[in-house]
């Protein structure tokens, strides 16, 4: 084990991991600040500490197997499916039940980051598979540092979206460009589309964006709309408060 550590291999492997993580990581903050906004205080920061503590772990265990995960068609196809319904999840008004919900609110968030966090960072892990060279170890603890650094970026863009509502639009499109963008990068679509229609790797993002915001808009205002004319107060404010 020392004699690991000692490595000069071990601890280029580690900085390697460190570094790919922060530069890919912006869409996960934006994630991590769009599913924890709504919830209180207090229960942001410990879904910010439980949604990345399982991000760590998954992601651990995801890398190891990114050579076989990658190989797979559709496996990208079905997570940027995902990522829209999250995208379009996001933008929607809370139901407006109080305290009644918070608990459930909070393992919804949780869920959400873990879920939309390894769905992009599908087309990541490569990256940091071939950083690691067999140290997963290594691995382990490169995310585990890189981690705080996330969190304070998601903190930062939480305070964002609650003084700038647009931020919360920008970040579901977002989560839109990035489905789009995993979408033609799928192996079962890949090749046709670099031999016969290379404008979708351009198109195919920004359509993605587009749609994630338009359907989420439309269905917040319809939510909304129902909310309020069953007599939830201030439902119909919060649902254009995205606009």
């Amino acid at each position: 084990m020392l004699a690991t550590l000692a490595s000069p291999d071990t601890w280029t492997a580690l900085f390697k991991i460190a570094v790919i993580n922060v530069v890919l990581s912006g869409d996960n903050a934006v994630v991590i600040a769009l599913a924890c906004r709504s919830l209180p205080h207090k229960q942001q920061k410990q879904a910010f500490i439980v949604g990345t503590g399982g991000i760590v772990v998954l992601m651990t265990l995801l890398t190891a197997f990114a050579a076989m995960l990658m190989s797979l068609p559709y496996i990208q196809l079905i997570g940027s499916i995902l990522l829209v319904w999250i995208g379009i999840k996001l933008l929607l008004p809370e139901d407006g039940e109080g305290n009644i919900r918070d608990s459930s609110n909070f393992w919804e968030a949780v869920r959400t980051i873990i879920i939309a966090d390894m769905v992009m960072s599908l087309d990541n892990v490569l990256g940091m598979a071939g950083a690691a060279k067999g140290h997963y170890g290594m691995l382990f603890v490169g995310l585990l540092i890189t981690m705080p650094l996330i969190l304070f970026g998601s903190a930062l863009l939480m305070k964002l979206m609650e003084r700038f509502p647009l931020f919360i639009t920008i970040g579901a499109g977002l989560l839109g460009y990035v489905a789009g963008d995993m979408a033609v990068g799928d192996l079962a679509v890949k090749g046709y589309v670099e031999l016969h229609a290379h404008i979708l790797d351009i198109a195919a993002p920004l359509v993605g964006a587009m749609f994630v915001i338009v359907a989420g808009k439309m269905l917040a205002r319809k939510k909304g709309g129902e909310a309020a004319a069953n007599g939830v107060p201030g439902a119909l404010g919060k649902s254009f408060e995205i606009s």
